[in-house]
């Protein structure tokens, strides 16, 4: 397991996904357990990016209810269709907000959340989970944010399966 992560400083977040992947699929080779697994996800994310809020929520009945995260205390449960987090789940698609104030029913678990990308994480085309990261700064996603956002979330796929 690696104890730190290894970035190249000064790289573009293209390039610092494209390095921090394999990494990140070191760090949960071998762990069976699901919570730590998404608890050292949530933690290399914000480590990697200083994300202001990197966590998960998973499925359970007709809610979302909050597991491993890194960041401010945050909602609990979020029903079904719900906010950001809901969205995504009740789409199946990827949420990604600019200004969390002009999205339609958004559930501020912190004031300090300015802008928020979800990834839901699928398992035989059915949500399971998914990533949540917020930004304290407007727009503070890019395009190579979604991307290394998606592609965690896939690697996120083998703990359900």
């Amino acid at each position: 397991m690696a104890e730190s992560l290894t970035l190249e400083p000064g790289a573009d977040h293209r390039q610092q996904y494209a390095d921090l992947l394999p990494q990140l699929k070191g760090l949960v080779s071998g762990e069976p357990d699901r919570t730590a697994n998404l608890a050292n996800l949530a933690a290399a994310l914000r480590q990697a990016f200083g994300f202001f809020w990197v966590g998960f929520y998973q499925v359970q009945g007709d809610e979302l209810v909050l597991g491993p995260f890194q960041g401010d205390i945050a909602c609990t449960r979020i029903g079904y269709g719900q906010g950001v987090c809901g969205a995504a789940w009740s789409e199946a698609t990827t949420q990604w907000v600019p200004d969390v104030d002009a999205f339609p029913g958004h559930i501020a678990c912190s004031s300090q959340s300015r802008s928020e990308v979800v990834v839901p994480i699928l398992v035989d085309e059915e949500v399971v989970a998914v990533l949540d990261v917020d930004s304290d700064q407007l727009d503070g996603f890019t395009e190579a944010d979604i991307e290394g956002l998606q592609s965690v979330a896939q690697l996120c796929v083998t703990f359900w399966t």
